[in-house]
């Protein structure tokens, strides 16, 4: 019997003994392997391939943007008669370019292995996109070279750079009327816009002369004079949409100032009334932060007049501030009639913020670019939400990711 034992043993005992040294070996591996692959030169290394995949996703979104004056020459030029590759080139690259920027986002929160694996993916379909547009144009100008003189195209664009012209007015004509009325930070962005709408035309009128005298010469083509006209016309369309915004963004603000600090005092008054019935630390601390925030609000009545918007967007903030002071101390129904009166002003708010945004991180790296399309993605949930506290949560998340945008395309180009 002993003698069974001691066999069984015998050959027991090596094999827990191999087992157990292979299974120490293989977690020691994996551990090292963990380790590995979140140390700094893995940390390092993953944050090499995030700016490599935020580069190829700028030069895929400026593309894209190209893509779009292109579609609109091709429209503007021959009344929908020429070939759809480059409206489903540009459909093809805005799918590709916005399910990038969802992935982007998103890489943050991912350890680096999987940084490096999702932003190769990003590179990848960003240059099969880019790809695509690039075989698009080039189909497309060999159609315009069969289907269409260069004499015409030039005559069409002049055509399109005299109606802008009609329409687009005097940009200074706005920009004194806000001038005279309100605070520099008011109409300092739709100057800007202003003098973005006159420099284009002007550049426009530049690039067509020369087009015009290019396309006289059979030799020659016309067709690089004539994209950077488009190109100059659609920045004058994009600066004087943004004057017409800007402006119509100070006016109605000036117009809701007033009632939105009225509100807003009126929501002070139902949160005082709240505290009123919790124990009395919870409404001692409510209470200060209630004589807190009026006091912020009272700060905000001398200069409203003259600085509308960006009180609109303070009051937005106070109002913010108020709920985190109040918590669940509200019934249901008095958070929906808070989520009611503070809407308003908020949705003003965001819209200006995203404006700013547009004006500064359009033309930046890919990190302000994502925010500020997460900014104009809550934007437009905010617009479509039904329920007040979902479309006031919306617009508060698209304020503080356009507020992001900013300072993120601002720190990019003082840190080159």
């Amino acid at each position: 019997m002993n003698v069974g034992l001691d066999a069984v043993l015998a050959w027991v005992i090596p094999a827990v003994i191999v087992f157990g040294v292979a299974a120490i070996a293989s977690i020691g591996a994996v551990w090292a392997m963990r380790r590995a692959a979140r140390s700094p030169r893995a940390r390092a290394a993953a944050e090499a391939d995030r700016t490599r995949a935020g580069t190829a996703l700028v030069r895929l979104d400026d593309a894209v943007t190209e893509l779009d004056l292109e579609v609109g020459l091709s429209g503007a030029l021959y009344d929908g008669d020429a070939p759809s590759t480059l409206r489903r080139a540009r459909i093809t690259a805005q799918h590709v370019r916005d399910e990038a920027f969802e992935a982007f986002r998103d890489l943050d929160a991912l350890p680096p292995r999987e940084v490096r694996r999702v932003s190769a993916r990003i590179r990848s379909r960003a240059e099969e996109a880019l790809a695509v547009i690039a075989r698009a144009r080039a189909e497309h100008a060999e159609w315009m070279r069969v289907h269409s003189s260069a004499a015409a195209q030039v005559d069409a664009a002049a055509l399109r750079l005299e109606r802008l012209r009609i329409e687009i007015g005097d940009p200074g004509a706005l920009v004194a009327d806000l001038s005279d009325r309100f605070d520099e930070t008011e109409w300092r962005q739709a100057g800007s816009a202003a003098h973005a709408a006159s420099d284009a035309l002007a550049k426009a009128q530049v690039h067509l002369d020369a087009a015009r005298a290019l396309a006289a010469d059979p030799t020659r083509s016309a067709l690089p004079e004539l994209a950077a006209a488009q190109r100059e016309l659609q920045r004058a369309q994009s600066g004087a949409r943004a004057l017409d915004e800007a402006h119509r963004l100070v006016t109605d603000a000036a117009i809701a100032v007033p009632q939105e600090l009225a509100t807003a005092r009126a929501a002070l008054a139902q949160a005082m009334r709240v505290g009123e019935e919790l124990d009395a630390d919870s409404a001692e601390r409510l209470g200060t932060e209630l004589r807190a925030i009026t006091a912020a609000l009272d700060a905000l009545e001398p200069d409203a007049a003259r600085r509308p918007t960006t009180t609109v967007g303070d009051i937005a903030r106070v109002r913010s501030r108020l709920d985190l002071a109040l918590g669940d101390a509200r019934t249901s129904q008095q958070r929906l009639r808070g989520a009611r009166t503070a809407l308003p002003g908020t949705l003003a708010a965001a819209r200006g913020a995203v404006a700013r945004a547009e004006s500064v991180a359009a033309g930046a790296g890919a990190d302000a670019r994502v925010r500020l399309d997460s900014a104009q993605r809550e934007l437009a949930a905010a617009r479509q939400a039904q329920d007040p506290v979902e479309a006031l949560d919306a617009a508060r998340r698209a304020m503080r990711h356009a507020e992001d945008a900013v300072a993120l395309a601002d720190y990019a180009r003082l840190h080159p």
